[in-house]
């Protein structure tokens, strides 16, 4: 962990330094264009030309994706022992592509500092929370599972889908060791890693996302809870009644142990070590003035809350009660692969992402713009790609479409109040989708492959990536979410 936390500073510092050199060579650039106008103007739409990607540049990013998905099942050797190679060599043919091919430097720049935001944000949650021994010495009964899922979804408000998620996936796989089955972790998935965290901005990254470009702090919560309220009681009742059909015995009648209906901790003092990095996800200096940042293209990075979340990972791990590591059998492997399946997902998709935000900013796109496509538009790109990208690119063109500008913050909080024709009801419909669709497949979300690797970590054998969406996702979120957008954005009912 250490030594990933230094190439991290380095590599902050290091973009640091090429940032201000980018700069510094567009301010001679600037000047050199007072004297020619004319011929400035002609680069630069040439420059344009070539900025943007074609079509055919999505191939690395399908490949990846077929690849997920078909490597643990048909080339399951290969695939476990070569996947970070897989995923950098995909990812790298992308970025040099658009560096040396499309002469693009701010896509690339773009990529890697909402990756290293993404994968910081992660680990500091996965490793303090692997601190944390949570002991719920119950009857593992279906309603006892249901009450765990529902409080997990209602403090994916407070720590984020990512810390719920590493917080309680080991006391639930836990507490269901001798009935345990996929389903288990997919209901966890679909619930604490997702819909849970639809009220609050720290719920989920999308919702964090509006949060920074003006959207107010409590609009989610005043806006989103009764489809979250909606959406979560119908996954109950669907898991309760799968749960009690369920009469497997894994302890083959072994077992002697009478519960004692407790819920034990151990490690609580990571419990601080959780604050500091959901505090710290607060820093942002895009909003505040004072916090240190990374200057590039006119924008701001952030590298304070980063580095922060990192020690603060690095912390929780050196200092962790060693009974609550060896309880929870904690180590590496399920951050590590994630990390390096993100680093072939946030360099591929970066032209999928051009193209969508390209056409939802078009004429002919913005013509299409009403909630009931934002919502379905939204939700399907949000399974497949980051969901967080695709809730900006879609509120662009959502605000793009009405005059207004996400770079302006008084045109997204007006959006926000309903200054703007049906603005309300479409980022509702944004806003509800990316973070519910974002639980379709594995990679919709950063946590779900986490809880995924988790599971595979303890010897659940999980569905593949087609499985997941063939034997649950269709048959039990898409139905739900049919109805979720009739009653609350077709119809209006509610």
């Amino acid at each position: 962990m250490y030594k990933y936390l230094v190439l991290f500073i380095l590599l902050s510092f290091t973009l640091k330094g090429y940032a201000s050199n980018i700069e510094s060579n567009n301010l001679e650039a600037n000047a050199v264009a007072v004297s020619a106008v004319s011929e400035s103007l002609v680069e630069v739409a040439s420059d344009d030309a070539h900025h943007h990607a074609p079509s055919w540049s999505v191939i690395p990013f399908a490949l990846l994706l077929i690849m997920i998905a078909t490597g643990p099942l048909f080339y399951e050797h290969f695939w476990h022992k070569n996947y970070p190679i897989v995923a950098c060599v995909l990812a790298a043919l992308v970025v040099l592509y658009y560096l040396f091919g499309l002469h693009n430097v701010h896509a690339p720049v773009h990529a890697l500092a909402e990756y290293v935001q993404f994968i910081a944000l992660l680990s500091g949650l996965f490793i303090a929370s692997g601190g944390i021994m949570i002991e719920v010495d119950k009857e593992a009964k279906p309603i006892t599972n249901v009450i765990i899922l529902l409080i997990g979804a209602l403090i994916s408000n407070i720590i984020g889908t990512t810390g719920a998620s590493m917080l309680l996936i080991r006391p639930f796989i836990r507490l269901n060791k001798n009935r345990i089955k996929p389903y288990h972790i997919i209901f966890f998935i679909f619930m604490v890693s997702n819909i849970g965290g639809s009220l609050t901005p720290i719920g989920d990254p999308p919702l964090f996302l509006g949060f920074l470009k003006g959207v107010p702090f409590f609009w989610t919560l005043k806006y989103n809870l009764l489809p979250w309220i909606f959406a979560c009681l119908a996954l109950a009742v669907v898991f309760y009644f799968t749960d009690k059909k369920n009469k497997s015995d894994y302890s083959f009648g072994e077992s002697t142990h009478q519960p004692s209906n407790t819920v034990t901790f151990v490690g609580t003092k990571n419990f601080l070590w959780l604050a500091v990095i959901v505090g710290a996800v607060f820093l942002d200096p895009n909003v505040l003035d004072w916090v240190p940042a990374i200057h590039y293209d006119g924008q701001k990075f952030s590298y304070i809350r980063e580095i922060i979340m990192l020690t603060s990972g690095f912390l929780s791990y050196k200092f962790a009660d060693k009974e609550a590591l060896q309880w929870n059998e904690f180590n590496f492997e399920p951050i590590r692969e994630v990390a390096f399946i993100f680093i072939g997902i946030f360099g591929t998709m970066m032209p999928a992402l051009e193209l969508v935000g390209n056409f939802a900013q078009s004429d002919a796109g913005a013509a299409m713009i009403t909630h009931n496509t934002l919502y379905w538009g939204t939700g399907l790109l949000s399974g497949f790609l980051d969901n967080a990208p695709t809730y900006i690119n879609f509120l662009t063109a959502a605000l793009a479409s009405q005059g207004g500008s996400i770079t302006t913050m008084a045109d997204v909080v007006g959006f926000s109040n309903g200054e703007f024709v049906n603005s309300i009801l479409s980022l509702k419909a944004i806003s509800v989708a990316a973070v519910f669709f974002g639980s379709m497949t594995y990679i919709g979300n950063g946590p779900n492959f986490m809880v995924k690797s988790i599971a595979e970590q303890v010897g659940i054998k999980m569905p593949s990536f087609f499985g997941y969406i063939i034997r649950f996702s269709i048959p039990i979120l898409l139905p739900l979410f049919v109805i979720v957008w009739l009653v609350f954005f077709y119809w209006g009912i509610l």
